[in-house]
């Protein structure tokens, strides 16, 4: 197998061409419902940025340059869990025509907020967990990318072959994603240059950081994948869109459709 087949495979995954944020430009759904999504959005892209200890797991198999890829990667994407948390009120705020949000700049008390409607729309379903505003797939995807902590062979090449799943999801599925329910489908009056759409100028577009994130990405697989480890690699990949997939199915299912 080489990087190329497996970048097709990813781009042929369902989750790569799945519907929930056409849905959502379809459906129109009110504010509450717009940040349970984003709750779950955000819960995703958090548990995706930190590295933990996957550079130390690269480095012990003398994979050095591909440990510096990540580490750049990592350091590429700070300060963004307040650009998307600034951008989810602002949505919600023009979606409801009121100031739910009054401080966009307080990522804390955003996030509270967005998992408080997460409980309320999502609750009720089997084996949501209220102290911590999570499905069970959200926490399946937690554990995917929780890999990280570990550094043993194994766990390395499967978190390379999650690494280009998410790069690839990011740059071709979730950023265009929101792109289009958020700006092109022209619901919330929003403009891609308003100073809280900050998130997606950063990250959208042939000069956006997740189309850098994807070519590092893919360099970095080409400098890891053999013979040996393409299996925990492939499995890896899959383990990523399948997570996520799933969990997108059930956010669709319980609030889109």
């Amino acid at each position: 197998m080489q990087a190329q087949d497996l970048v097709n495979h990813i781009r042929g995954h369902r989750c790569y061409d799945h519907p929930l944020f056409r849905d959502w430009a379809a459906v129109e759904p009110d504010a509450e419902t717009i940040g349970a999504l984003f709750h779950h959005i955000q819960r995703l892209c958090a548990c995706t940025r930190p590295a933990l200890n996957f550079e130390n797991g690269l480095a012990r198999l003398e994979h050095n340059e591909e440990s510096e890829i990540l580490a750049s990667i990592v350091k590429s994407e700070a300060d963004h869990g307040l650009q998307l948390a600034a951008m989810a009120a602002h949505t919600v705020n023009r979606r409801s025509g009121k100031q739910l949000f009054t401080r966009l700049s307080d990522q804390q008390a955003v996030e509270a907020q967005l998992a408080a409607y997460s409980r309320r729309k999502l609750g009720g379903l089997p084996g949501y967990n209220a102290a911590t505003s999570s499905l069970p797939e959200d926490r399946r995807v937690s554990e995917v990318f929780g890999r990280r902590a570990s550094v043993d062979a194994e766990s390395t090449y499967l978190n390379i072959g999650a690494l280009l799943a998410i790069e690839l999801l990011a740059n071709g599925h979730i950023i265009p994603g929101e792109v289009h329910c958020l700006l092109d489908a022209g619901l919330y009056g929003l403009d891609i240059e308003d100073p809280e759409m900050e998130y997606l100028k950063e990250h959208a577009g042939e000069a956006g950081a997740e189309n850098w994130h994807e070519r590092e990405a893919i360099r970095a697989v080409e400098g890891v994948l053999d013979l040996s480890n393409e299996h925990l690699v492939l499995h890896g990949a899959n383990d990523c869109l399948d997570s996520i997939a799933a969990l997108w199915d059930v956010l669709d299912k319980g609030l889109l459709t």
